[in-house]
C-alpha cells in the first residue's frame, strides 16, 4: 500500500512538473535553422504570430513589423513563426521566407523554422502549450496570422484571431497593457 501511494505520489508530481514547465523551456528553432529558445526573450513581451506568405492576411507583415519598431524600445518583440498548415500558403523554404520577408516587408523581428501548428503528435510543443488544454486561452488556431501575447512573466495574457490587424486597438490596448505590468 506505501508503495503504491509512493508511486501515485511520484506520478502525479511528474505530471504537475510537466504541466507547469515555461513557455521558455521549449526548444525551437531559428530560421537559419539555429536552435534556440525563448529564454533569449525572457523579461519582454512577446507577440507569437503563425505567418504565411500566401495569404491573404500576408500584408499583416507591414502591421507587425510597425509593432515591433513602436514598441522595442519597451521590451516588445513580435516573432514569427511560418506555418503550412492552412492551405499550404507557407511552402517556400525558409530561404525563400527569409528572403520574402525581408525585402517584401522589411521585416527585422525574429523569425523561426517552420512549424506545425495543428493538433495532432506533429504539433509543435510551443503551439500545445499556446493552445492545448493546459493553455489559458485553450483552443486551436484556425488560420494563419493568429497572435498570441505572452507577458513578461513568460505567461499567456492574450490571444487575437486573424481578423485582428495589427494596428486594431484591442491589440495594441493588450500589448500596453502588458508592457506596463512588471
Amino acid at each position: 500500500m506505501k508503495l503504491a501511494l509512493a508511486l501515485a505520489l511520484a506520478l502525479l508530481t511528474q505530471f504537475a512538473t510537466a504541466q507547469t514547465k515555461s513557455l521558455a523551456d521549449i526548444p525551437l528553432k531559428d530560421i537559419n535553422g539555429k536552435d534556440t529558445s525563448l529564454k533569449a526573450y525572457a523579461g519582454k513581451v512577446l507577440l507569437i504570430v503563425n505567418v504565411a506568405s500566401q495569404c491573404g492576411a500576408t500584408p499583416q507583415y507591414a502591421g507587425l513589423e510597425a509593432l515591433h519598431k513602436q514598441y522595442g524600445a519597451q521590451g516588445f518583440t513580435v516573432l514569427g513563426f511560418p506555418c503550412n498548415d492552412f492551405g499550404g500558403q507557407e511552402p517556400g523554404s525558409l530561404t525563400e521566407i527569409k528572403q520574402f520577408c525581408s525585402s517584401t516587408y522589411k521585416v527585422t523581428f525574429p523569425l523561426f523554422e517552420k512549424v506545425n501548428i495543428n493538433a495532432g503528435p506533429e504539433q509543435h510543443p510551443l503551439y500545445t502549450a499556446l493552445t492545448g488544454k493546459t493553455s489559458p486561452l485553450p483552443g486551436p488556431v484556425t488560420w494563419n496570422f493568429c497572435k498570441f501575447i505572452v507577458g513578461r512573466d513568460g505567461k499567456l495574457a492574450a490571444r487575437f484571431d486573424t481578423g485582428t490587424e495589427p494596428d486594431d486597438s484591442a491589440l495594441t490596448k493588450a500589448i500596453e497593457k502588458a508592457l506596463a505590468a512588471k
